[in-house]
C-alpha cells in the first residue's frame, strides 16, 4: 500500500494502523513522488492527499487513471478539503473513498479492510 502525505504525523498514524493489520506501507510526502512509486511499485491501494507539495493528489489520480498500469488502482483521499465541491470533485476524479481530515481511523481502515477483502474475492 502507498500513502501520499505531506504531513508526517498522518502519515505515522495511518501507517501504524496500517501496519498493525499486516499491511505492507510505503510513504512518499508529495504528488511527484507519488506518481513515480505508484508506477514503479503497482500498490494494491493508495490513500492520497490532495493538498501536496508538487503535484496535488488530483492531478496524481488523473495521471494514474491515464496510465494503462496503474488505472485500475483504488484510491482513498484522505485530505482537509471538506467542501461539498471538493468532495464531489474527488468523486468525479475516480477516488474510491474520500475521507476528510480530522478522519476517524476506525472508519479508515473498516474501508481498506473492505477494498482488501474484495479484491481478494475477486482473483
Amino acid at each position: 500500500m502507498l500513502i501520499a502525505d505531506d504531513d508526517p504525523d498522518i502519515v505515522k498514524v495511518v501507517a501504524a494502523n496500517l501496519e498493525a493489520e499486516g499491511i505492507s506501507v510505503e510513504a512518499v510526502g508529495n504528488g511527484v513522488k507519488a506518481q513515480a512509486r505508484a508506477l514503479r511499485t503497482m500498490p494494491d491501494l493508495i490513500i492520497l492527499d490532495i493538498g501536496m507539495p508538487g503535484r496535488d493528489g488530483l492531478e496524481v489520480l488523473q495521471s494514474l487513471r491515464a496510465h494503462p498500469d496503474t488505472k485500475d488502482i483504488p484510491v482513498v483521499f484522505l485530505t482537509a478539503r471538506a467542501s461539498d465541491a471538493d468532495v464531489w470533485e474527488g468523486w468525479k476524479s475516480g477516488a474510491a473513498y474520500y475521507l476528510t481530515k480530522p478522519f476517524d481511523t476506525a472508519q479508515l481502515m473498516h474501508f481498506v479492510n473492505s477494498m482488501f477483502d474484495h479484491m481478494a474475492h475477486a482473483r
